[in-house]
């Protein structure tokens, strides 16, 4: 390996430079994992390559993305009042003769990049339904608020943090369980300890009921949201069937696995006022925020699903959320790492986006005996499901249960807002798309753009353009070409993650 190549692929961290982001630097290479002799050498060929300064920029187009999707085909843009072609666009054109487009992972283990755009979205849609902004009106941050986070039941003792303290020091009954396994622990575990998550006794643990709640929260959580309208219009003493005369009830929640494999929900939960065409009316000043806390802290309690069991031998099961349900207003609520200060729409927003990244992969060990001992429940529960005599496939409930191995039996969607809360995912990467066009365009003609200025006219609705996209499109495969060409790109989206915390903490220095 040339002296050149070897400064390009080392791994050591250089230092840092004061008048500026050290990444930016010549003497500042990307950090990558240890290499394997293969790697290497796949890294000094792409390095020395003379497609490499093409694959450099198809790699910029996707913003880093780990395992773009490849497309052979081409596009039309269309006036639709006049017909007129305004411009085409075919993947021949491409250095590399393929279009490369973002993969649009929302999880952080499988494509960091994405993982990040998924998180910046995600934070702006939950802001806007805090403090209005992204065509929510202002107003909308005095309506009340709540922060709320509804956990699971438990299905077996496992090994906790317990904030420093003993694990699971004392217990009522004997200290040895029925297979001859202590039901205590005295350990202090720390936060990188292996064990936390796993149960005192695999054996004892629920591993079937554990699955049945997981394959299910979606729906509790349905029926969570049907019971919270429900004690809001007898708060305000009218019938259930006439509170959106009165008032709605609006939230964007996330789900966040925890170690022991089961998710929690973490949700912002607003009341507004009646519905209207904009839908984000006052709230009814009978009811604050932490009236609204209660309700939904009341609610939570007392939802209950019976659902099925697997098959004839299995007991039908009642499923509820966890004990461990905290409540709180948000505009009252005060910062865990420094009580003397409140939560800002800012910070929360950042929280849920944070969590709705995340994994099954992300939390603990993927490959401990117990996610292992998980997921053959889930494939054995699928199974017995499958087998059942004179159940139609398509009518077993838990038949499709193996289909979601990977993520532990949960079905549900990670991030889920009601239709009224905010902005949408959706509107926010049309936004996105609008404003890089026209970036691309001003620059071509060297003139200035002030995109905030054009907030409106770039969050508009579909139904307001005027041009139309025509084109055909062949799916050739997703991910780069070699695993140099990956692990290139992770290392890129990692520095130019660094680039932005550098950037916000330059931002922070100058306010402060």
């Amino acid at each position: 390996m040339s002296d050149q190549t070897r400064a390009a692929v080392t791994t050591t961290r250089p230092a840092p430079v004061p008048d500026g982001f050290p990444g930016h630097r010549e003497h500042a290479p990307l950090d990558l994992p240890p290499l394997t002799p293969r790697l290497e050498e796949q890294l000094c060929d792409l390095l020395v390559s003379r497609d490499f300064d093409a694959w450099s920029e198809a790699l910029a187009r996707v913003g880093n993305c780990a395992h773009p999707v490849k497309l052979h085909g081409h596009s039309q843009r269309i006036d639709t009042r006049t017909g007129e072609i305004l411009s085409s666009y075919s993947s021949a054109f491409e250095p590399l003769g393929v279009t490369h487009g973002w993969c649009g992972n929302r999880r952080a283990s499988v494509c960091p990049s994405c993982s990040r755009r998924y998180a910046a979205d995600t934070f702006h849609l939950i802001r806007a339904g805090v403090a209005g902004g992204k065509t929510v009106p202002e107003t909308v941050a005095d309506n009340p608020l709540v922060f709320a986070t509804l956990t699971a039941p438990s299905f077996g003792h496992v090994h906790g943090h317990r904030n420093g303290r003993a694990c699971r020091p004392r217990i009522r009954g004997p200290r040895r369980c029925e297979h001859g396994r202590p039901t205590t622990c005295g350990v202090r575990h720390d936060q990188e300890d292996a064990l936390l998550g796993q149960p005192l006794c695999g054996d004892c643990y629920d591993y079937a009921s554990h699955l049945v709640w997981q394959w299910w929260v979606p729906q509790l959580w349905k029926r969570f949201t049907i019971g919270l309208r429900r004690l809001v219009a007898k708060t305000l003493g009218i019938p259930a069937t006439r509170l959106d005369e009165i008032a709605t009830v609006q939230y964007a929640k996330v789900a966040e696995y925890q170690l022991r494999g089961l998710v929690h929900f973490h949700a912002l939960i607003r009341l507004d006022g009646p519905k209207t065409p904009d839908g984000f009316a006052p709230a009814p000043a009978s009811l604050d925020a932490a009236v609204l806390a209660d309700l939904v802290r009341q609610a939570a309690a007392g939802v209950r699903l019976t659902v099925p069991g697997v098959d004839a031998d299995d007991p039908a099961r009642t499923l509820a959320f966890g004990a461990q349900l905290d409540t709180r207003p948000v505009r009252l609520s005060r910062r865990t790492d420094d009580p003397d200060r409140t939560l800002t729409p800012g910070q929360v927003a950042g929280y849920l986006a944070k969590y709705a990244t995340k994994s099954a992969t992300d939390t603990g060990d993927s490959d401990s005996p117990h996610h292992r001992r998980i997921r053959g429940t889930a494939r054995h529960l699928a199974d017995r499901a499958a087998a059942q005599d004179g159940v139609p496939a398509a009518e077993a409930p838990y038949a499709k249960l193996g289909d979601w191995v990977h993520m532990l039996g949960f079905r549900g969607h990670f991030g889920t807002k009601s239709r009224r809360y905010s902005i949408t995912l959706t509107a926010l990467r049309r936004a996105r798309q609008r404003a890089q066009a026209l970036i691309a365009q001003h620059r071509a003609e060297g003139r200035p753009l002030d995109l905030a200025a054009l907030e409106t006219d770039l969050l508009a609705d579909e139904q307001e353009e005027t041009t139309l996209v025509l084109g055909h499109w062949t799916y050739v495969g997703t991910g780069w070409n070699t695993d140099a060409q990956t692990v290139l790109a992770n290392a890129a989206a990692a520095r130019a993650r660094e680039h932005d915390q550098w950037k916000a903490q330059r931002r922070r220095e100058r306010t402060a």
